[in-house]
């Protein structure tokens, strides 16, 4: 049995369930009256909110089934199988209704193993019992080194490389990072480039490995003056997958390699090359990350523009990821950003304008709660946050959505009016 596939990868279980929860707002229709039930200040959200509740969507389930794919066989050592099926995926730029590209899904779970155990060690382990870390990464250099003109397994090498090196860095700022880590992270990074050096992606037609790129200028000392290029290309080749849209916001901030008003620029420009795909919602897609790592950017926003591209969005989806995903962003990332740029009263207008979005994205959008995505959302989307569990991360996000769900719409349920959210709209039921 090869290194690889004694590695043993942590991937917590889940299941499907449906449950009765919550819902509400005022609506022109009407149901048929319930027998009248005395107003309460404590009303009974069990009965009167009324909404399907998923603890494994649609969106989770294809996410963890590619990756669960792409990890087996890596564990199998069937490279080549591994390789055609990623080419086919990027290829024809399949990706989850969430915009996550299956080709990169496929790959993340080809190196989970390594990228687990090198956060154990790193994290939750002791740094310095490094041998089995560096045996797993010598295995795929060797993979690497059987099949050097395969750009599919180059990616997943220099990823794996970069997710190392994120471990070692941390998310701490520079300042507090050890000199040993930092070093870490450089060398990583060095090395990744130089995996993926030989390969193009505008040449290959390869969102992923155009992709990786991307995520590889955070170890590039010319970054700054090639940042926007470089995302135009990897969009221009993908548009219709939002997260490249999203990182691009993202690496656009001061704190990476542009400033607010670049970033306005670019998402700007973003959504008028993508007007045919997402209307103006490549403009919101590329402040969603970047408003929540820095609130203060919302100075430079332009409300209407953004809002008109949130409905766009909305309207394009075809699940209910993406009203879960800007509902909880509105009601509870929103507000928690916002206290780091007080002080700011341009974004603080702005980001309170986002806020009031909520009522209206819940009422008119969604009729199914997922709470997995709302206890995300109280991390602020951080895919470096350490959570407990799932079953804990669902238990945080539904008890913070029915918080949600009496302040906007408690008035209702405390005169004993039940609130059903339906894909049609939410409906009043007069107590």
């Amino acid at each position: 049995m090869s290194f690889l596939k004694s590695l043993k990868a942590r991937i917590p279980g889940t299941r499907i369930t449906r449950r009765t929860l919550a819902k509400g707002l005022e609506t022109s229709h009407s149901l048929e009256k319930a027998p009248r039930r005395a107003a309460s200040d404590h009303p009974d959200l069990d009965k009167l909110l009324v909404i399907p509740v998923s603890d494994e969507p649609r969106e989770e389930q294809l996410r963890s089934y590619y990756f669960n794919q792409g990890q087996f066989l890596a564990r199998q050592e069937r490279w080549e199988d591994l390789a055609q099926l990623v080419t086919s995926e990027d290829t024809q730029r399949n990706a989850s209704g969430g915009g996550m590209p299956v080709a990169e899904l496929l790959c993340q779970g080809a190196r989970s193993d390594v990228v687990a155990l090198a956060e154990h060690l790193l994290i939750d382990g002791n740094p310095e019992e490094s041998r089995p870390l560096t045996e797993a990464i010598s295995a795929l250099e060797s993979i690497l080194g059987e099949h050097r003109d395969n750009h599919i397994i180059a990616t997943i090498v220099a990823m794996a490389h970069l997710d190392i090196a994120w471990a070692w860095r941390g998310t701490a700022a520079p300042r507090d990072t050890p000199a040993r880590n930092l070093e870490a992270f450089d060398l990583h990074c060095t090395r990744a480039c130089q995996v993926l050096d030989p390969f193009c992606g505008i040449e290959l037609n390869s969102p992923l490995i155009t992709s990786a790129r991307c995520a590889l200028l955070v170890g590039s000392p010319d970054a700054t003056d090639r940042v926007a290029d470089d995302y135009e290309d990897l969009i221009d080749l993908a548009p219709s997958q939002q997260r490249h849209i999203r990182a691009l916001g993202h690496h656009m901030l001061p704190q990476w390699f542009g400033s607010y008003g670049a970033l306005e620029l670019e998402a700007r420009r973003t959504a008028a090359r993508t007007q045919d795909i997402w209307g103006a919602g490549a403009y919101t897609w590329a402040f969603f990350d970047a408003l929540l790592v820095d609130p203060a950017c919302a100075s430079v926003l332009d409300v209407p523009f953004f809002l008109e591209g949130l409905r766009d969005i909305l309207e394009r989806s075809e699940d209910q990821h993406n009203a879960n995903l800007f509902a909880s962003f509105a009601a509870v990332s929103i507000p928690t950003a916002s206290k780091q740029c007080s002080d700011d009263l341009a974004a603080c207008a702005a980001l309170e304008q986002i806020q009031q979005a909520a009522h209206w994205i819940m009422s008119d959008h969604l009729h199914e709660l997922h709470p997995l995505i709302w206890g995300h959302a109280m991390e602020g989307f951080d895919n470096q946050a350490r959570i407990a569990s799932v079953d804990a991360l669902f238990k945080q996000g539904r008890e913070k959505a029915n918080q949600v769900f009496m302040r906007l719409f408690g008035d209702q349920m405390r005169k004993g009016n039940s609130l059903i959210f339906t894909p049609q709209g939410l409906y009043v039921q007069q107590a």
